[in-house]
């Protein structure tokens, strides 16, 4: 029985079974640097103001605010700080209930517990895998006081029924844009639209500086709070000593400032070229029955997709009932970064388990996560030819599905990268 084991995997056309994988290079690496960045990084260790107050943090925070439509940016050490600081300074207390979706990174709703508050999770849109807003609106109570918005793998949300949701309910609306760096819903790039715009930089979003967040707002008021509680308590102009609110310390140093600079000169491009390359891997798998890209097909009013994950749903019927586990790793040995996307719902979390929490019927979460793939953001920066073996590495693996039933599978499956907000 071993021998006939070894002679079928010898005679696989599968790169797991011995035979040829089909991607012989990787995807672009990620983070992207090249010589402007080693002279920006030079000139602030020469300016010997190497924290928060180096010119280039006020310069990115003008420049990252105006690109994505805000009038106010506020430069934080990561993106669950950034979250934080918005809940706060927008008046969220302890004891208010806050909607978060299942579907996120837990920062999305630990940010909430932090500061006292009560996480409300509603479930997402089948498709978008975002906030659904006709379950928000049936969730809402008398001690809802803010929705915490998510644009989950870089998809806009659905914001022309938010918008008037929040301003019919008196509600803050918080816009986690931990994927969504350059995302536009109708032509304006989402972080303007909500009370805060909470963006982070940690290592795998599609502007880096290894950590590092920001929270952009169109009202001066808020983004003088946030400012303060960012700073110490400090008011702007105010002596150094003066510390006129609760803060903390939540600088950006002028390090990554100068190098988030550079990743938003990048952007642009970047922005377009994943949306091209999505478009092709999408046409691909719509000869492939096996996987569905989520969503499936792109509103029309998103006119501009981040792509910070390339999501894809599997479907085991059509594959025989081959497990998610032995179609990862056959697709990971062909060369193809791809991996299994969040295990479940970040209300399964052991931390939420002893902290004050509501959970709405979550089906559409629950189904998602027990089948759900992702392609990192570096993935979609590749050239037309790496996409195009990428789509014949999954269409081989799948047209030979039935060896992944029948042989056994020693390599084990590899370990998910960091996608997540903090």
């Amino acid at each position: 029985m071993k021998n006939q084991t070894l002679n079928r995997q010898a005679k696989s056309q599968l790169a797991i079974f011995g035979g040829t994988k089909t991607l012989m290079s990787p995807p672009p690496k990620w983070p992207f640097f090249d010589k402007k960045d080693y002279e920006a990084l030079q000139a602030v260790l020469e300016s010997g103001v190497w924290g928060g107050y180096h010119e280039s943090v006020r310069e990115f925070e003008q420049r990252f605010a105006t690109h994505h439509n805000a009038k106010y940016g506020i430069a934080v050490a990561n993106g669950t700080l950034s979250l934080e600081i918005a809940l706060t300074a927008a008046g969220v207390r302890p004891g208010d209930e806050v909607i978060v979706p299942p579907i996120t990174f837990v920062a999305s709703a630990s940010a909430v517990a932090r500061i006292g508050a009560f996480p409300v999770f509603v479930d997402v849109d089948p498709e978008t895998l975002n906030l659904n807003p006709t379950l928000v609106a049936r969730a809402i109570s008398r001690q809802t006081r803010a929705i915490v918005l998510v644009h989950f793998a870089g998809c806009p949300a659905e914001l022309d029924s938010f918008l008037p949701l929040c301003k019919k309910q008196k509600l803050v609306l918080i816009e986690d844009c931990a994927h969504a760096h350059g995302a536009e819903w109708n032509g304006q790039r989402v972080g303007s639209f909500g009370n805060f715009g909470s963006f982070s930089f940690q290592g795998s979003k599609n502007m880096t500086a290894g950590e590092g967040g920001i929270l952009i707002t169109n009202n001066a008021r808020l983004a003088e709070s946030a400012r303060s509680i960012a700073n110490q308590g400090r008011r702007t102009g105010g002596a150094w000593y003066e510390h006129v609110n609760l803060g903390t310390n939540a600088r950006l140093t002028g390090f990554q400032a100068t190098l988030l600079i550079n990743q938003l000169e990048r952007l642009p491009q970047q922005v377009a070229t994943r949306m091209k390359r999505a478009a092709s891997l999408r046409a691909g798998l719509s000869e492939i029955k096996a996987l569905s890209p989520t969503p499936e097909q792109l509103d029309q009013r998103v006119t501009a997709h981040a792509f910070h994950l390339f999501s894809m749903r599997y479907d085991p019927d059509a594959l025989g009932g081959v497990q998610l586990d032995r179609l990862v790793t056959a697709l990971q040995a062909e060369g193809l970064p791809v991996t299994k996307g969040y295990p479940y719902p970040i209300y399964r979390n052991e931390v939420f388990d002893e902290r004050p929490h509501t959970i709405n019927p979550c089906s559409v979460a629950e189904a998602y996560c027990r089948s759900c793939l992702w392609l990192p953001q570096n993935v979609l920066l590749a050239d037309e030819e790496w996409i195009a073996l990428a789509i014949r590495a999954i269409k081989k693996v799948c047209d030979h599905a039935g060896e992944l039933q029948t042989s056994p599978i020693d390599k084990p499956l590899q370990a998910q990268p960091a996608s997540g907000h903090e």
